[in-house]
């Protein structure tokens, strides 16, 4: 846990946050910072999607309150310190610390980063939430490299304790420091990689799913036996295909995809089943159906 001198030091540095995106990610990553006092903007050029998150946010921190985990005055606080906004020049006009978080498309990161360059404060540190992107392709498209780094959070991001920080081959070392004593100061546990396809946690992660569909795929067990083989047997809390799932296919393909070209490695090549399934649209729990089916 954070001291209370690290905590003020790190928030004398950074006080304004602007979340960009407001999918499951942004909200999640907008509710942590919100939480713990900083200023939060969501932005989204997407209006609904915006009254969505903050839809999703009330509920979440209710949820808190009833497990009285924080106290109704804790949750009031949090709210008061999150806005939202569909303009980028006014989201990022005051930022100390920029959260990108929008899908995972390296066309549209390197896109949002440029603007974010240009209408961003000189000091403003820029992070993208980036599960496989490079940190130094992302940088290279600014004029602050040094200020680029990865802040990959985990999902659920109220939940999972990990933040993967990914040092560009130019970010500086005192971005690393502060964006480390940040994540300390949200209650998380920051590690720090290098900047190669995957990183750490999605580079031995995506491999694994790939096996799982590869096996369901060539008729070697179903798609129950394999998800319970791995929860009983290696004592995961999910198994890989239902894990998948709640990734989103799409976002498994993109990133295995990234690796594949990255590496250029047979052993990263999306297992045929996957490319099939992301073109039917059967993108996981997001679209109602994929390995598993659910409500939406």
């Amino acid at each position: 846990m954070a001291t209370t001198s690290e905590k003020n030091s790190v928030m004398s540095t950074i006080k304004n946050v602007t979340v960009v995106g407001a999918g499951t990610m942004g909200n999640g990553i907008a509710q942590v910072f919100a939480t713990h006092g900083f200023h939060v903007i969501l932005l989204d050029t997407n209006a609904a999607q915006l009254e969505k998150a903050l839809a999703t946010i009330h509920k979440n921190l209710d949820r808190l309150v009833g497990k009285e985990t924080i106290t109704t005055a804790q949750k009031e606080t949090a709210l008061a310190h999150l806005t939202t906004s569909t303009t980028l020049a006014t989201a990022v006009s005051n930022a100390d610390l920029v959260v990108e978080a929008a899908t995972e498309n390296k066309a549209i990161k390197l896109s949002i980063f440029e603007a974010l360059d240009a209408a961003a404060p000189a000091h403003a540190i820029l992070a993208s939430n980036t599960s496989s992107i490079s940190i130094s392709e992302i940088a290279s498209v600014t004029k602050r490299p040094a200020q680029v780094i990865g802040m990959h959070f985990m999902n659920p991001v109220p939940i999972m304790k990990l933040v993967e920080i990914i040092n560009g081959k130019e970010t500086s070392e005192a971005t690393t420091n502060t964006v480390v004593a940040l994540s300390t100061t949200l209650l998380k546990v920051p590690c720090v990689v290098n900047d190669f396809p995957g990183f750490i946690a999605n580079r031995i992660l995506m491999p694994m799913i790939n096996e799982a569909i590869y096996a369901l795929h060539q008729g070697v067990a179903t798609k129950e036996s394999i998800d319970t083989i791995m929860k009983l047997g290696m004592a995961h809390p999910m198994g890989p295909l239902q894990l998948a799932d709640f990734i989103g296919l799409d976002v498994c393909l993109s990133i295995l995809e990234v690796l594949h070209e990255g590496f250029k490695e047979e052993k990263y090549a999306p297992c045929p089943l996957l490319v099939s399934m992301v073109a039917d649209k059967k993108l996981g729990v997001k679209s109602g159906a994929g390995f598993y089916t659910y409500g939406v």
